[in-house]
């Protein structure tokens, strides 16, 4: 190629780049997404492609740079050049106008404070030269911390190009959002790992991760709220600093408020208390600090702390409750799970009585046993999680916690599997393990056979109608008739649903097999590229991990699954069946070329709807460009309100959200008018 051409095509590159950036922080900063998922991908791939061929072409700011595959050989040491400083805590309203009553002894009574939110996560500090994200390093000692920059490239929040070409060096916080954090814990429970025992911990840990890749999937964001110099910066207080902040490219938190007496500050400590629940990131406190950065530096600093700022930190949610019991499940992996059952007791709004227990580990290491009095929180502010045990009131006959040896429902043998906390139940016939299957695979995200219950999937199989998925696709009226609470029509109802899962995408179908790792997202992207269920059972690891948001993990486990000769065999009964095995869905270049009011629209399905069940519903509105979610935001476009609609109608209405009737949404499904009625 010559030089002319190369040079068409770097410009050709850095156009894409630039929109990509442009998209991501409209997505990730703004929480106002311009464009749809599919739209960003295609751009993305484009770049993949002319990057690939041409490496020379790759940009420190290229967003092709954020998705990880760096392993680490270790963390640097990075040196601050202006100190991290931590904050003094206080604990009452009786120590916040002794704060403010220091402050105005030192500057008069002419001082404003700017509240803001104290995001439980991980302190950061990330460095620009002209306007391009050169270093990420964290808090450390203050003066030295680890240079993180290529696991903080993946965080999609972070600008690796500023909107100005400035150089400045700005600090803020990292966490994991709650659902994230979630998310992250059950998929570890799943694999017999540890868990985190918070989002903070999670956010941490993710962040020093070795393998960048690892960090990319954990979907970090963050809050940026100060910077080291503001010397190119117009900002002569803290809270148009944060617009300054927002102005160039950073996410800021917006919960921040300008006040001008301790009862203004209380408010909003009062306010953020009750809201902490709601709020998708988990907070321990507020940040108070002096608004002008003159009074500021006249305050200046301790040897650890400023002097201008403190952190409230809020009192724990905790309650007090016993041990009554704790039982063991088995899951479709075979990780065996303790729950605590407790006394109920009411902890962060809710009346909780039951508790993970997570991994023998986690038992010993708290020393749990029954009739134990303990000190419960919900981790994330939404995880009931056992904080301790009080062990100056236990009983003093009390023995220590015996771990169960055999799985609790077919008796064999647990097992502790290399690098797991788990135990497991190895029995592939275990009877709770082939029943958590079932469940699986007609669950809405899976083939969504509509009836087919856990109480009705463990009565056919404890009466031998099915061993496996397949069975369920021989079933007979007579054979259904024999089960509890099964009439003729009820019978007639689950064979015409059974009937119907024949005809999914086979997306539904893979993720429904249960392939450890294989979500829903990650079958449809599988399904997507090779096509039918076959061509993926014959892929090699190496052809499966060329695929984006795919990693070693999850390639590994495809393989591993399909190459197991029972599983042949049930996908030949599958197939004989009649079971779908094609992909149905649209490509990212099939959807390009649709026409639709549904085109790069966010829509919230609410209420019941009678002409299409919610999973009809949303895969036509994917098939026609839309993006169907399951909350209501600044992000959605259309808010489709079927029978008995409650909170997420209200809150599109707060919104000024566009609101749908069904039969609007089925006329537009159906190629007319979104007006008609």
């Amino acid at each position: 190629m010559s030089q002319t051409e190369i040079s068409k095509l770097s410009e050709k590159a850095e156009k894409i780049r630039t929109q990509l950036n442009q998209y991501a922080y409209e997505y990730y900063v703004k929480d106002q997404p311009t464009v749809e998922d599919y739209v960003y991908d295609r751009l993305y791939h484009e770049l993949v492609e002319i990057e690939d061929k041409y490496p020379q072409l790759i940009t420190p700011d290229s967003p092709t740079q954020r998705v990880g595959g760096q392993v680490l050989q270790g963390f640097e040491k990075a040196v601050h050049d202006r100190p991290l400083y931590s904050l003094s805590d206080v604990f009452s309203k009786e120590e916040i106008i002794a704060f403010d009553a220091r402050v105005k002894k030192a500057l008069g009574d002419q001082v404003s404070y700017v509240c803001e939110l104290k995001i439980d996560g991980l302190s950061i500090s990330l460095r620009y030269e002209d306007g391009v994200f050169v270093r990420g390093a964290t808090r450390g000692d203050g003066t030295v911390g680890e240079n993180i920059t290529a696991n903080l490239k993946t965080v999609k929040s972070i600008p690796l190009r500023l909107k100005e070409p400035i150089s400045v060096e700005v600090r803020g916080e990292c966490y994991m959002p709650k659902e994230s954090f979630v998310k992250l814990n059950q998929q570890r429970e799943e694999a017999g790992l540890d868990i985190f025992a918070n989002p903070r911990n999670a956010a941490a840990g993710s962040l020093r991760q070795l393998d960048t890749k690892i960090t990319a999937h954990r979907n970090l964001n963050t809050f940026l709220y100060t910077v080291a110099d503001f010397g190119p910066l117009e900002a002569n207080n803290q809270f148009d600093a944060l617009s300054e902040l927002a102005r160039i490219g950073f996410r800021t938190n917006p919960e921040k408020r300008l006040c001008h007496s301790v009862e203004e500050i209380w408010d909003y400590i009062e306010e953020y208390h009750e809201k902490r629940i709601e709020l998708p990131y988990e907070i321990d406190g507020v940040v108070i600090k002096v608004n002008d950065f003159d009074q500021q530096d006249q305050l200046g600093f301790t040897v650890k702390a400023p002097r201008w700022a403190t952190a409230y930190k809020f009192p724990p949610e905790e309650a007090q409750t016993v041990i009554e019991n704790i039982e063991w499940t088995v899951g479709r992996t075979g990780v065996v799970t303790p729950t605590a059952v407790m006394t109920p007791v009411r902890v962060a709004g809710t009346t909780v009585s039951r508790a993970s227990l997570h991994n023998v580990d986690y038992i010993k290491a708290k020393d749990i046993r029954l009739k134990d009095k303990v000190v419960i929180y919900k981790a994330g502010d939404i995880i009931p999680e056992v904080a301790q045990v009080l062990l100056d009131l236990r009983e003093e006959d009390s023995q220590p916690y015996e771990i169960p040896t055999h799985c609790p429902i077919c008796h064999s043998e647990l097992v502790h599997l290399d690098e797991e906390v788990a135990l497991r139940c190895i029995n592939p016939k275990c009877p709770a393990q082939i029943k958590e299957g079932l469940s699986h695979f007609v669950s809405r995200n899976a083939m969504n056979i509509d009836g087919l219950g856990p109480r009705v999937l463990a009565q056919m199989y404890d009466r031998g109608l099915v061993k496996d998925v397949a069975d369920l696709y021989s079933l007979k009226e007579e054979q259904l008739l024999t089960l509890d609470k099964i009439k003729e029509k009820s019978a007639n109802n689950l064979l015409t649903a059974i009937d119907q899962s024949k005809d999914n995408s086979v997306e539904r179908l893979l993720f429904g097999l249960g392939i450890r790792h294989v979500g829903s997202k990650a079958a449809k992207i599988l399904a997507e590229h090779f096509g039918d269920l076959w061509s993926i059972t014959k892929a090699d690891k190496e052809t499966i991990l060329s695929l984006n948001a795919i990693g070693e993990i999850i390639a590994d486990s495809v393989v591993t699954y399909f190459e197991n000769e029972e599983v042949h065999e049930l996908l030949t009964e599958l197939e004989e069946a009649g079971v779908n095995f094609e992909y149905k869905g649209k490509t990212s270049e099939e959807l390009e070329e649709v026409d639709s009011v549904f085109k790069e629209k966010t829509v919230v399905l609410t209420g019941k709807l009678s002409h299409f069940t919610r999973e009809e519903a949303k895969e036509k509105i994917e098939n026609l460009g839309g993006k169907v979610t399951g909350s209501v935001s600044k992000k959605t476009d259309i808010v489709v309100a079927g029978e008995e609609a409650g909170s997420k109608l209200d809150k599109a209405k707060q919104l000024g959200i566009d609101v749908w009737t069904e039969a609007q949404m089925v006329a537009a499904l159906e190629g007319g008018s979104e007006n008609e009625d």
